[in-house]
């Protein structure tokens, strides 16, 4: 399927590693050009000297997503001539949501939405005059089902789902599309790290939580990075014009709510 996304350009937010990363890569091979936006410079060169490059133009920002003035500094540097917005964010801290302090809450909030709107506010002009835009947010399958033990993520994630389904009403007109990808264990740092912090609470090993991980899912097995990257893809291509306002797990079959 050719997806017509050759020289089209995005911006791709988390990309120095996991499935921000595969992202990349994979838009890269479709001929997109990419501008990788993370807080590490040298991951960030790192990263850019991977991406296939066929005549393209790559580039980054640096920015810390933490500080929201820092991302809106970074980004009046750049022309802001995106096609494609992928809004991917490393998540909260796990923990009781009862436990959480109001101080966590509020960093998540600014995380998650504040800075996904500054982004969504900064590139959709060009959308708009271009009568083509993707925006896809990479979210977390707990907009479906709370996760025990990610009572922050779980709050924040659902304003986030809610967030975008309000903006795809709005810009559909536009022909700008705002979809979702909800991925379910992923072979990332983030999943090594909720695995980790579930051994320690059961008092158990590492191994022991990934294979219980494991038995949830229908598919026995955790999703590598590129297979997220490819639904990403295609929700950010011409072909997928038609589809709008949606949350799509990538779990291999573990959500069990429709």
């Amino acid at each position: 399927m050719n997806l017509n996304i050759q020289n089209k350009n995005a911006l791709v937010c988390g990309s120095t590693q996991g499935i921000g990363k595969a992202t990349a890569i994979l838009l890269a091979k479709e001929g997109v050009n990419i501008t990788l936006v993370a807080r590490n410079e040298e991951k960030l060169k790192a990263v850019l000297s991977e991406l296939p490059n066929n005549n393209q133009n790559h580039n980054y920002l640096v920015a810390d997503f933490s500080k929201p003035e820092e991302l809106q500094k970074a980004l009046d540097t750049s022309d802001l001539k995106f096609h494609i917005l992928v809004n991917n964010t490393g998540g909260p801290k796990g923990g009781e949501l009862l436990s959480a302090t109001s101080t966590e809450l509020i960093n998540a909030f600014q995380m998650h939405i504040v800075c996904n709107q500054i982004l969504v506010q900064a590139v959709v002009p060009f959308m708009k005059s271009e009568k083509f835009g993707r925006i896809i947010n990479v979210i977390s399958t707990s907009v479906k089902e709370p996760i025990p033990g990610l009572g922050v993520s779980n709050t924040i994630r659902n304003a986030v789902g809610n967030w975008a389904k309000t903006l795809a009403t709005e810009l559909g007109q536009f022909k700008i599309t705002v979809n979702n990808v909800l991925p379910g264990f992923t072979d990332t740092a983030r999943l090594d790290q909720i695995i980790t912090m579930k051994a320690n609470q059961a008092n158990t090993t590492d191994e022991n939580i990934v294979n219980q991980l494991k038995s949830y899912v229908p598919a026995s097995r955790f999703a590598k990075p590129e297979e997220t990257a490819a639904a990403i893809t295609f929700l950010a291509s011409e072909q997928a014009g038609y589809i709008n306002g949606i949350n799509l797990p990538v779990d291999g079959g573990r959500t069990k709510s429709l």
